[in-house]
């Protein structure tokens, strides 16, 4: 009984001086994507995601974070467009309607600065990301700024004609910013 006793007191010892839940300020945060498509640079915004960040400023190893974005909500800015690449072809949005990003290890990289590791799956293939990101404090606030550079190919975004990366290039820069608050 003792040892029940002294494992639940770790365990709540533990998890108080953890990292926190913090609520996400959805309407000041976003995430979108930048492509280049004819040589033009094209910024599209996901309008649906959910991100939850369990964050420790104190001991940031100790966070975690986890992203899920709704791939037919990305938003060209036409609504033809934006129908296209909810396609097969592209993100396959029936079949695959959420990429998701996983953290795995997020360390210190100096003041108001970490690096996130973690697990990106889109369209039902994963891969082992790292990528810098800003944090600093805005009054209750923390805000998260941060890009991940992608090819979109690995992820067989553009499949059959759309792989020609002469008219939509294979780089993409997913970028967020996230505005949190316990």
């Amino acid at each position: 009984m003792k040892q029940h006793v002294l494992l639940a007191s770790l365990l709540g010892l533990s998890l108080a001086a953890g990292a926190a839940v913090l609520k996400t300020d959805v309407a000041k945060s976003s995430v979108s994507a930048t492509f280049k498509q004819m040589n033009v640079p094209v910024e599209s915004k996901f309008k649906k995601h959910n991100i939850v960040i369990d964050y420790n400023d104190k001991s940031p190893e100790a966070s975690k974070a986890t992203v899920e974005i709704e791939t037919a909500s990305l938003d060209l800015g036409e609504a033809e467009m934006n129908k296209e690449v909810a396609k097969k072809e592209w993100f396959n949005s029936a079949q695959f309607p959420k990429a998701t990003f996983t953290s795995t290890s997020i360390k210190s990289a100096g003041a108001g600065k970490l690096t996130v590791t973690g697990k990106l799956t889109i369209k039902g293939k994963a891969a082992d990301v790292s990528f810098p990101l800003s944090v600093k404090a805005d009054g209750k606030n923390q805000v998260f700024d941060g890009s991940l550079p992608i090819k979109r190919l690995a992820f067989n975004i553009g499949e059959g004609e759309w792989k020609d990366t002469g008219m939509v290039a294979d780089d993409v820069i997913i970028k967020f910013h996230v505005v949190a608050t316990q």
